[in-house]
C-alpha cells in the first residue's frame, strides 16, 4: 500500500515535482555535472556586490560547461570502444563460422591457400584456435594420449625420488650442473619466471600443474633434449589454447621442427645457417634498421635468442 501511495503522487492528476524533474534529468546527465549548483551567501552574511556575483555567475556557468564537456567526449569514447567490441564480436563470429564450415573440414587443401593464410593473419578466432593449431602443427612423431600419460607417470616417478630444491643456493647449483638442460628441477625454477604478469602458471596458480606435467613428460620422451630454458613460454600458450595431452602432442611435434631443435639443441652450425638466413630477409624488409644494427655491431645471436 506504501508503495502504491508514493508511486499514486506521480500519477496523471499529479504534476511532476520539481525534485522528480531533476531525477529525470539525471538519467541523461552526468550527476558530477547536475550537482554543482550555484548558492547565494547564507543570510546572516552581507550580499555580493553586483560585480561580484556576476563573476562567480560566469565562472560557474564555466565550470558546468567545462564538466559537460568534459563527460560528453567520455561517454562519446565509451560508445565508441562498445561499438568497437560489438564490430569485434561479430567479426571473429564471423570468421569462427568460415573456419568451421570451409575451411577446417577441407584442411589438406585449403590449409596452403592465400585465403587461410589471409584469416590467420587477422587472428584465429578462439573457438577454433586450438583445432587449427593442432592440424597446423601436425602430429609427425604418431603420439597418443596414452603415451602422454606414461611419460607423465615416469616423471612423477622421477620426481618423487628427486630432492626438492627449496633454496636459492641450491637452484644455482641445479642450473651450473652438467645435467643442467635435462634436470627436471630446472623445471620448476622456469615455471615461475613464466608471464608472471598473467600469475597463472606460478605455484597456486590454475596451470601451474599443468604446465608443470606438460614439461616433465617431455622430459622424459626427449631425454636427449631435456627441457632448455624458454620452453616453458612455448607450452604455457599451447595450455592456454588445448587440452593438456593435445597440448602436449602439439608442443613436441614443434619442438621436433627443424629450426626448434636447432636452437634448443644448441646447434650452433645449424643456428648460423639460420641467422644468416634471417639477415638476408632483415636487409631486404628494413634496410635502414639492418643498417643501423650493423653499424652498432648488433649480431643476430644477440637478440633472437631469449634464453
Amino acid at each position: 500500500m506504501e508503495y502504491e501511495t508514493k508511486s499514486g503522487r506521480a500519477g496523471p492528476g499529479n504534476p511532476t515535482s520539481p525534485r522528480q524533474s531533476v531525477r529525470k534529468n539525471l538519467e541523461f546527465e552526468p550527476l558530477s555535472t547536475t550537482a554543482l549548483i550555484l548558492e547565494d551567501r547564507p543570510a546572516n552574511l552581507p550580499a555580493k556586490p553586483a560585480e561580484e556575483a556576476q563573476k562567480h555567475r560566469q565562472q560557474y556557468e564555466e565550470m558546468v560547461a567545462q564538466a559537460k564537456k568534459k563527460e560528453m567526449k567520455e561517454a562519446q569514447k565509451r560508445k565508441k570502444q562498445l561499438e568497437d567490441r560489438c564490430k569485434l564480436e561479430e567479426s571473429i563470429g564471423t570468421a569462427a563460422q568460415i573456419w568451421n564450415q570451409e575451411i577446417l573440414p577441407h584442411w589438406s587443401t585449403m590449409c596452403t591457400s592465400r585465403r587461410v593464410r589471409e584469416l590467420w593473419w587477422q587472428g584465429i578466432p578462439p573457438s577454433v584456435r586450438g583445432k587449427v593449431w593442432s592440424l597446423a602443427v601436425g602430429n609427425e612423431l604418431n603420439i597418443t594420449h596414452e603415451l602422454y600419460s606414461i611419460c607423465l607417470a615416469r616423471a612423477q616417478e622421477k620426481w618423487k625420488t628427486t630432492a626438492a630444491v627449496t633454496t636459492d643456493t641450491q637452484a644455482e647449483d641445479v642450473l651450473g650442473s652438467s645435467d643442467r638442460e635435462s634436470s627436471l628441477e630446472l623445471i620448476k625454477l622456469d615455471i615461475s619466471r613464466t608471464f608472471p604478469q598473467l600469475c597463472i602458471f606460478q605455484q597456486g596458480g590454475p596451470y601451474h600443474d599443468v604446465l608443470h606435467s606438460i614439461l616433465g613428460a617431455y622430459t622424459c620422451y626427449r631425454p636427449d633434449v631435456g627441457y632448455v630454458q624458454g620452453m616453458s613460454f612455448i607450452a604455457a600458450v599451447l595450455i592456454l589454447n588445448l587440452d593438456t595431452a593435445d597440448a602436449f602432442i602439439a608442443f613436441a611435434n614443434l619442438l621436433n621442427k627443424p629450426c626448434q631443435m636447432a636452437f634448443f639443441r644448441v646447434d650452433h652450425s645449424l643456428m648460423l645457417t639460420y641467422f644468416a638466413a634471417f639477415e638476408v630477409f632483415f636487409e631486404e624488409n628494413l634496410p635502414k634498421l639492418f643498417a643501423h644494427f650493423k653499424k652498432n655491431s648488433l649480431t643476430p645471436d644477440i637478440y633472437l635468442i631469449d634464453w
